[in-house]
């Protein structure tokens, strides 16, 4: 005699094999299978039977799960695959392919790695700091007077607090000195950010590189042939290069520095690019003050400082006309870099 078990599976077999659709599987799935299905409740009844039937209806409660789950698996693999290739018979592959956009860096980080990597190949380290400083690291400690035009508020951004955005990342070669004795050697690329008029040469926000470098005996000459090295790998082995005496409060002498390349597309003219000079003593004197020791004797050490605009360099080597390019994320613009 079949026992209603074996029943409800060749039913579930049956159905199994007539479904469609996965829909169509899943439903047979939840009418035995599911918590309240006609295989599953036999799970109850099992509390029903007596101890002799237990065993054997037990066995083939398991069996014929197995056997229904098995069939469910295969059928729905079967019924995947068929919609599958029912969806693939649609595609045209004679059609163009959707073509995917390749990333790029933004030409600013790329001419930052760029001048990056020239100064880690002479051994200079890479140093930072917070864009948000005080006006000691970004004034006081660079022998800046009180009364200098860039301490004003039309040309500096104040916080309530009193602290500002640092104008030049010169703060972090103030930082470096406090936290380390000579001999120092080490650039500090960022972002820096001063009240200017937006134009197609200006903005409120730029980036630079500053270099400093401290120990016995540096040099205008050591200065010099470290910059000169640096435009002529940047520029092209051609190009020329040329110091102009100039004034910043934190070096003596100081100099501006103009180059001129037959590689630019601005031709035989000379582009300035850099301003430096030796560390004035008054900074030293200051960061001892600050240390609390004598670690910076202007008598023993010197130092050369140097800030080059990433901006500027990017434009005058990529040819780009105008700043606000930068930061105006123009597909249009950026994909010339990719």
């Amino acid at each position: 005699m079949t026992h209603p078990l074996q029943e409800l599976r060749d039913a579930a077999l049956a159905e199994i094999a007539a479904a469609g659709d996965v829909q169509a599987l899943e439903a047979v799935r939840v009418l035995y299978l599911g918590r309240s299905g006609s295989i599953s409740a036999w799970g109850e009844k099992m509390k029903t039977l007596s101890k002799e039937e237990r065993p054997v209806v037990g066995k083939l409660l398991n069996e014929v799960r197995s056997a229904v789950t098995a069939a469910l698996e295969e059928s729905g693999e079967k019924l995947r695959a068929t919609q599958e290739a029912g969806a693939l018979a649609e595609i045209d592959i004679s059609l163009p392919g959707t073509p995917h956009e390749i990333g790029a860096l933004h030409p600013l980080t790329q001419m930052l790695d760029r001048a990056i990597g020239i100064f880690r190949r002479m051994g200079f380290a890479l140093a930072a700091g917070p864009d948000v400083e005080d006006e000691w690291h970004c004034f006081d400690a660079l022998n800046t007077a009180p009364d200098h035009p860039a301490r004003n508020e039309q040309d500096t951004f104040y916080l309530p607090d009193g602290r500002l955005l640092r104008t030049h990342t010169s703060t972090v070669q103030i930082r470096a000195m406090e936290s380390a004795p000579p001999p120092i050697r080490v650039i500090a690329p960022g972002a820096a950010f001063r009240r200017d008029e937006v134009d197609a040469t200006h903005s409120a926000q730029f980036h630079q590189i500053e270099g400093l470098y401290v120990d016995e005996r540096v040099s205008v000459a050591d200065l010099k042939g470290a910059l000169e090295f640096f435009l002529r790998e940047l520029f092209g082995a051609e190009t020329a290069v040329r110091f102009r005496p100039h004034y910043f409060p934190f070096t003596e002498p100081s100099f501006e520095i103009d180059v001129k390349s037959k590689a630019l597309k601005s031709g035989e003219k000379w582009i300035e690019v850099c301003g430096c000079g030796m560390v004035h003593p008054a900074v030293f004197e200051e960061m001892n003050r600050a240390r609390g020791d004598a670690a910076y004797d202007p008598e023993k050490w010197t130092g050369f400082a140097f800030g080059l605009g990433m901006d500027r360099l990017a434009m005058i080597l990529f040819d780009i006309p105008d700043i606000r390019l930068f930061a105006q994320n123009d597909l249009r613009f950026l994909g010339q870099f990719a």
